[in-house]
């Protein structure tokens, strides 16, 4: 959890006591999901600021994304858990915020996991409880010139997170003194039968181990001498994941930092080693990164997943221009959800990410807006592209560039460079991008070996995003985009003889209407 100083806010107004029912009201605002700017497919919540997917967990039948959200203003604030829930990762309802503020400080982000054996003793009449874990961010400590004013803290649901209790012997892992102490993701280790928490501090991961949710014991440390250190370590998360195609598995350690990403301010890098139930260890030697675009940060997955997936969900945004983004009404959006996988290329192990298959209903029996093959080119106009799914195969080993434009001359390129190991991306004249100095300052790159002959490639354009996944997520660039009208012409080039195959065009409808 990543904040920006925002001292007016040193007045909590409306702080709770700590034990008691934290959910009340839904948010008394509406909104018709029609403003301009507004993502028809993604998650976003009906008005003022969101940040950090957190608590991520599924109980029930129920998925359940909390988010860092400060219902007051559009911009940073008092941070607090607000709550929605869906059944198939795509269509999302808004729920009450479900925690607050209260006397131990701001709620900051961290994770929630299902105790099933009652391990914690929360349950009550067979109910297995739901149990959030999260960073106290106390902002007079902060303001006093301490270092230890960030503690974790433990809050508890026995109705599938409609309400929530807080823990009356909060913090759970009290400060000795360590400045950006937070983010902790929980989970349960079946080999150790043990919860496993690994948080950040600052620029490194530190690892505990609890019997019950309660009392906390460190471990071990990760990190210091490993992987990007161009900023503050965030928003940690440990898993294991089976090697696509075998029975080998590997563990993946996700860490965002900010600033310091490959292609400015916020980004996530991953770490692939092994996890020995005390500590991680890896022989990787330079950072690798979930996503090369500029709008991925503080992605964390589900816990408890019923179908054996690794689940993600990212905040769309970047702290370079977070605050500044030409919307009105609310701010920031969530990722599509997305299948993490982990492949063998030419290069080694990989981490990929993919669009969860059920965003495949969204497009599912519905008629392409447009489907051709090429023999060197695509080009296609008249229809708003600001709602869709484009997809494509072309030769990789030569150059091909993908533009989306209008006719104020707005555009988007994806280029690939396969002789120079290149794949570039530019929003510089992408619409406005004025707002702040970085966001359409400079091409954005990723490096490019291809894996075949033949690349395949999807995009999803919403109304201020384009996310796009080549070779089945192995390459990702997730960007936002703010044209004054929508793109209306697209363009795929390549001088192959082989040309565009399998060109198509989908529309995809709105979630919230």
């Amino acid at each position: 959890m990543r904040y920006l100083p925002f001292f007016l806010f040193v007045l909590l107004v409306g702080c709770k006591d700590a034990s008691q029912n934290t959910a009340e009201v839904a948010p008394q605002f509406t909104s018709n999901y029609d403003e301009p700017y507004r993502l028809q497919y993604h998650f976003s919540p009906p008005a003022k600021w969101m940040n950090d997917p957190n608590g991520l967990v599924y109980n029930d039948g129920v998925y359940h994304l909390f988010y860092q959200y400060y219902p007051d203003d559009i911009v940073w604030g008092p941070m607090h858990w607000g709550h929605a829930t869906s059944t198939d990762m795509v269509h999302w309802e808004h729920k009450p915020i479900a925690l607050y503020p209260d006397e131990h400080g701001l709620i900051f982000s961290g994770s929630a996991v299902v105790d099933h054996n009652n391990t914690s003793g929360f349950g009550k009449d067979g109910v297995a409880p739901l149990v959030a874990i999260f960073t106290y961010h106390l902002m007079e400590g902060e303001q006093a010139g301490r270092t230890d004013y960030q503690t974790q803290g433990i809050a508890y649901s026995l109705d599938n997170g409609d309400t929530w209790t807080k823990y009356e012997g909060n913090p759970v892992i009290g400060n000795d003194g360590i400045k950006d102490f937070r983010d902790p993701k929980v989970f349960w280790d079946k080999t150790t039968e043990q919860w496993v928490m690994v948080l950040v501090a600052g620029d490194h991961a530190k690892f505990y181990r609890s019997s019950n949710l309660k009392d906390w014991i460190h471990m071990s440390d990760f990190g210091k001498d490993k992987g990007a250190h161009g900023g503050v370590w965030e928003c940690p998360d440990l898993f294991k994941l089976r090697i696509d195609g075998s029975y080998d598995a590997r563990w993946v350690l996700l860490i965002s930092i900010n600033p310091g990403a490959p292609n400015g301010g916020s980004g996530t890098q991953y770490f692939i080693g092994d996890w020995d139930g005390e500590t991680f260890t890896t022989d990787q030697e330079e950072p690798l990164w979930i996503d090369y675009g500029t709008d991925n940060y503080a992605g964390v997955t589900y816990n408890n997943e019923p179908n054996q997936e690794r689940l993600f969900i990212g905040w769309m945004s970047n702290w370079n221009y977070a605050r500044n983004t030409p919307t009105e009404v609310w701010r920031s959006s969530m990722t599509l959800p997305r299948s993490l996988k982990l492949k063998e290329f030419k290069e080694g192990l990989r981490l990929t990410n993919y669009p969860y298959d059920k965003v495949d209903t969204l497009v599912y029996d519905r008629e392409p807006v447009y489907a051709a093959d090429a023999p060197g080119q695509v080009y296609f106009d008249s229809v708003p592209l600001n709602q869709h799914r484009i997809q494509f195969k072309a030769p990789a080993n030569e150059t091909t560039f993908f533009i989306l434009s209008n006719d104020k001359r707005e555009e988007i390129e994806l280029g690939f460079f396969p002789q120079d190991s290149l794949m570039t991306f530019d929003r510089t004249q992408s619409g406005l991008v004025d707002f702040e100095p970085s966001f359409g300052a400079e091409r954005h790159s990723q490096p490019f070996t291809p894996n075949g002959e033949e690349m395949d490639v999807t995009v999803y354009i919403d109304a201020s995003s384009i996310e796009i996944f080549v070779d089945w997520g192995r390459y990702v660039f997730t960007e936002q985009i703010f044209p004054t009208i929508p793109y209306d012409e697209v363009q795929v080039v390549n001088q192959s003889k082989s040309g565009i195959r399998n060109f198509r065009i989908d529309s995809i409808p709105s979630i919230w209407k």
